[in-house]
């Protein structure tokens, strides 16, 4: 029986019923257990508000072009802004990316605090940023009709959609607008935007790129203290907003590479084994994958509107060893040791979200000493050795958080519901283990299962499950195979 036939999508969110307070207690402990700070020292909040108070002295006036930011409606920590001008037959996009390192010097409270944090770490209805609201909601962030320093890329675009960086500057821009992803229109957007992003996936299409964005679980709060659970797709706006970030991530790391110096995001494809596996899912999930077909060219024919094939989706993000940070290196420098991302099929950097990402900051101000033809700094290239150990530790951390959230929301929805059968489908299936999807709430479990030949359950079986346990203060959630 095909995926599609026996669990329909949840397309809705699901408003979490919590008379108790349950999840709110379990937030709370979860803070605890991740040590995820409530509030900054008093040092690092002080040096913000000195910070923010420091004018833009190194930036030319770019306050005449046209820049908007396109965010999660919620949003206010702004790290990009854009403005976009025709140059013949390309298109030569003004990247403007806030400038964190005006704010914070090497060595300084603020920088040693994010050292520590790495990355902003995301609850429901919170946030533990990075920097003190002050400077990353504040002054740092691109909010609009307010003067703001930034790092403008000039990334030019050409017809085929290879993108390269004409300047990088510090200038002074004013965003007009504060365009959300939930509400844009398209013509809301500049001339160019959506003939920006169809060139970069045509790009993406030559170079063999993944396109692998299943529907995210995710637990969200409302204005007015409700949770809710449920499948996030990616908007289009989201899509084609993140065209742009990447033609300017990919114009970063080829100046950084052609430099022969930099940090780079590096990611490498699933091996032959983890490949065979994912032919047995799409086998059992009916999916047609020719057998002389590339796994990078079928993915990108997946849609993740269809739950067979996002459920693929997932069993390939999660077949591969991950993405993570590597500094340049003078002894990989033949083209077998490249630093390369196999989801992107390309040298590629994280340059953009300066104010989420420790990261970026310094992979900035590396493009933006080499655009100005001046030495990198010695701070930016002593750091490079161990900023990939911090980014793996705060992206480990906020991993065990999202998914101890969506633990603590399920055990919730479904506490008092011990001995009640749910209809289900088998989305994957490792050793003893399946992950199952519930096919009436958007709950995904992982049940124990007897081994072959004592049962059959394959990757989009439909089977019937019968809840054991829920617990929202271990956030744990059990399930058994009814017979």
């Amino acid at each position: 029986m095909q995926f599609a036939a026996t669990c329909p999508p949840i397309r809705l969110m699901k408003t979490l019923v919590d008379p108790d307070r349950l999840l709110d207690q379990g937030l709370a402990r979860l803070r605890t257990r991740f040590a995820i700070p409530e509030a900054f020292p008093p040092e690092v909040l002080d040096a913000a508000e000195k910070a923010v108070r420091r004018p833009p002295e190194r930036h030319a006036d770019r306050t005449a072009l046209p820049f908007v930011t396109l965010d999660p409606a919620s949003s206010t920590d702004l790290d990009q802004a854009f403005a976009i001008e025709a140059s013949g037959a390309d298109w030569l996009l003004h990247y403007a990316i806030a400038d964190v390192a005006w704010f914070v010097a090497d060595d300084d409270p603020l920088d040693k605090e994010a050292w520590r944090r790495g990355t902003t770490t995301y609850l429901p209805g919170g946030k533990a940023s990075l920097y003190p609201p002050v400077l990353s909601e504040g002054g740092a962030s691109l909010l609009p009709n307010v003067d703001r320093p930034a790092v403008v890329l000039s990334v030019r675009i050409d017809p085929a959609g290879l993108s390269r960086l004409d300047g990088v500057e510090r200038a002074v821009i004013r965003s007009q607008a504060k365009l959300a992803y939930e509400t844009v229109r398209d013509e809301d957007l500049p001339d160019g935007f959506l003939e920006i992003a169809r060139r970069i996936e045509r790009a993406e299409d030559r170079r063999g790129a993944q396109r692998v964005d299943p529907p995210e679980q995710v637990v969200e709060r409302d204005a007015a203290g409700r949770f809710s659970l449920g499948f996030r797709p990616q908007l289009p706006s989201e899509r084609r907003n993140a065209a742009l970030s990447l033609a300017a991530n990919l114009a970063v790391a080829q100046t950084m590479l052609d430099a022969q110096t930099g940090l780079f995001r590096v990611m490498a494809m699933p091996d032959a084994r983890a490949e065979e596996r994912l032919r047995a899912t799409a086998l059992a999930l009916r999916l047609e994958w020719p057998a002389t077909m590339p796994l990078a060219q079928f993915q990108r024919r997946l849609d993740p509107r269809r739950p067979a094939e996002a459920a693929f989706m997932l069993a390939i993000r999660r077949s591969g060893s991950g993405a993570s940070y590597r500094p340049y290196d003078p002894s990989r420098a033949d083209q077998a040791e490249l630093p390369w991302h196999a989801a992107v099929a390309a040298p590629y950097a994280h340059a953009t979200a300066p104010l989420r990402r420790l990261a970026d900051r310094y992979v900035l101000r590396t493009v933006l000493a080499l655009a100005q033809g001046e030495a990198v700094p010695e701070a930016v290239l002593s750091a490079f050795p161990d900023i990939p150990r911090v980014m793996a530790r705060a992206a480990s951390r906020d991993a065990q958080v999202d998914r101890s959230v969506i633990d603590l929301a399920e055990a919730t929805m479904l506490h008092g519901q011990e001995g009640t059968a749910f209809p289900a489908v088998i989305t994957d299936v490792r050793d003893k283990k399946a992950q199952v999807q519930l096919c009436e709430l958007p709950v995904i479990a992982s049940i124990s299962i007897p081994p072959a030949p004592a049962t059959d359950v394959l990757p989009g079986s439909p089977v019937t499950l019968r809840l054991v346990r829920a617990d929202p203060a271990e956030g744990a959630l059990s399930f058994e195979l009814v017979d």
